[in-house]
């Protein structure tokens, strides 16, 4: 019975369809970048040599339509007050979270709404506090309509959490994440201590 999820996605320009080191891309829609190689999908992680990456990855990212984006520790700040805002609209429990330069990691308990549906949801009330408060990564690239690019990458990871165990490995490997980048740990407002899987059965957290 699934109890939880860990999900994970990326800020525009952080992890290429024809990434290397592997992708969770079927297809590489971006003319741009299709001269760097075929998308790359796969389940594993594939080992790259350092060098002849970061020489790739600057390439690619060079041909990109906007600049990739990189979160200041203010625009951080302002995704996680995005966060905080959804999870009291929405009742959706999140039991932990990082909010890194390129990319992001929640765990969150399952929900009314699907676990799609609620990331979509997160990176929209995300967007919208950056753009409230002038933050926007994208707001120089506004259209004459008032629209601006999206500062998120259109896929996620998503890890279906059946057991305390793995939601205590979930939590523990979240929280952990910003140490492993050399930040200080951080500490959100909107996320709740996990005290356990209820027995009585199937279980919606909210």
């Amino acid at each position: 019975m699934i109890h939880g999820y860990h999900v994970i996605w990326g800020v525009y320009g952080f992890w290429l369809p024809n990434d290397p080191r592997g992708s969770w891309s079927d297809f590489v829609y971006a003319w741009e970048l299709a001269r760097f190689g075929r998308a790359t999908k796969s389940l594993d992680r594939v080992a790259t040599e350092p060098g002849e990456y970061a020489v790739w990855r600057e390439a690619a990212q060079s041909a990109l339509k906007y600049p990739a984006v990189s979160l200041t520790g203010r625009q951080a700040l302002a995704v996680g007050q995005g966060f905080a805002r959804l999870v009291s609209k929405s009742g959706l429990t999140a039991w932990a979270c990082s909010i890194l330069p390129e990319h992001v990691h929640l765990v969150l308990g399952r929900h009314r709404y699907r676990i799609e549906q609620a990331v979509n949801l997160l990176k929209g009330e995300a967007s919208r506090r950056l753009a409230e408060i002038g933050l926007h990564p994208m707001a120089r690239y506004k259209t004459a309509d008032g629209r601006l690019p999206s500062a998120w990458a259109d896929k996620k990871w998503k890890v279906f959490l059946d057991s305390e165990e793995a939601i205590d490995n979930a939590i523990r490997y979240v929280e952990e994440n910003p140490v492993r980048e050399g930040k200080p740990k951080q500490k959100w407002s909107f996320v709740r201590a996990f005290t356990g899987i209820d027995a009585g059965g199937w279980v919606t957290y909210h």
